[in-house]
């Protein structure tokens, strides 16, 4: 296999539009910190923050590149049957390539967050054992996989907030948030494959209302402003269309439709943790994630 054919299968493993999302958690756990904040008031004083802002970054591109190439690596029997389209089960990379390349990049990961701060080791460390738990056995639980796979979310968003270490006391619980908003995803997902899971889809509409609840309640108590609002309506209109259409023809094409908005609707939402706690400048800066990785799942599967 030539080269490039090579990189692009590892590519593939590694989901850059997903990645693209998860760089959005750091971005919006930087603002909750306050770190944001410092930086636009003082950019030529804050070296510190911006090169462990960097560190982050590269943190959880090893962390998220390295669960769901693992998520291939332990699915490849299966992926023969449901995903043959995937690197793995076409023969583009082999079960031990995969294996070493999922290795490698939660190494990384963890490795980079040791450079922050411990608080940020460990978090890191959590986020990858969390990944690995999923990967191996979470996703084959029915009411602890959704959790599982949230929980790796909302460490993520930790992550972030890691880059002031003393605030992760004050504002650990809005992990909570991330984690019930990927628990409604991976839900949806559940039909993917075969289709008809309405009881499944309507279960994901549910929690997506008390995301959008909890976050309005945040805008208030926060006064944070009508841009805030207008970032959270956004959020709103990107994730119910295509679950609802969903919902109402059961199939696996547009179930699929569903789990990548709100894959890609992550971003949007850092973007209203970001208008929050930072300001709506930096919620923009955020959302303009948004465009790179919806042209990196023209390239590239979201799932």
């Amino acid at each position: 296999m030539l080269l490039s054919q090579k990189l692009r299968a590892y590519l593939q493993l590694m989901r850059p539009a997903n990645i693209v999302t998860a760089i959005a958690d750091i971005l919006a756990g930087a603002a909750v910190s306050g770190a944001i904040l410092t930086i636009m008031s003082n950019f030529n004083e804050s070296v510190d923050y911006l090169t462990n802002l960097l560190w982050l970054v590269a943190t959880t591109v090893g962390l998220y590149g390295g669960g769901v190439v693992f998520n291939d690596v332990f699915d490849a029997r299966l992926d023969q049957e449901e995903r043959p389209e995937r690197s793995i089960p076409r023969g583009d990379v082999s079960v031990r390539e995969g294996g070493m390349l999922g290795g490698i990049l939660l190494a990384v990961g963890i490795l980079c967050a040791a450079q922050v701060s411990v608080a940020s080791f460990v978090i890191a460390t959590a986020v990858a054992v969390c990944a690995l738990l999923y990967d191996a056995w979470g996703k084959h639980q029915l009411i602890f996989g959704p959790i599982n796979m949230g929980l790796c979310r909302g460490g993520n968003l930790l992550l972030g907030i890691s880059l002031v270490p003393a605030t992760i006391a004050d504002y650990w619980y809005l992990s909570l948030i991330p984690v019930v908003y990927i628990a409604a995803i991976t839900m949806v997902s559940r039909g993917e494959v075969h289709g008809d899971n309405r009881m499944a889809l309507w279960g994901g509409a549910g929690l997506y209302g008390i995301v959008i609840l909890s976050l309005a309640i945040l805008v208030i108590r926060e006064q944070s402003g009508w841009v805030a609002f207008v970032f959270l309506a956004l959020f709103t209109s990107q994730i119910y269309p295509p679950l609802f259409k969903a919902i109402r023809h059961a199939q696996p094409q547009l179930i699929g439709k569903a789990v990548k908005a709100g894959v890609i609707s992550l971003i949007i939402l850092n973007a209203v943790f970001a208008s929050i706690f930072a300001s709506g400048i930096f919620g923009l800066l955020v959302l303009l994630l948004l465009p790179l990785s919806i042209w990196l799942a023209r390239f590239f599967a979201v799932t």
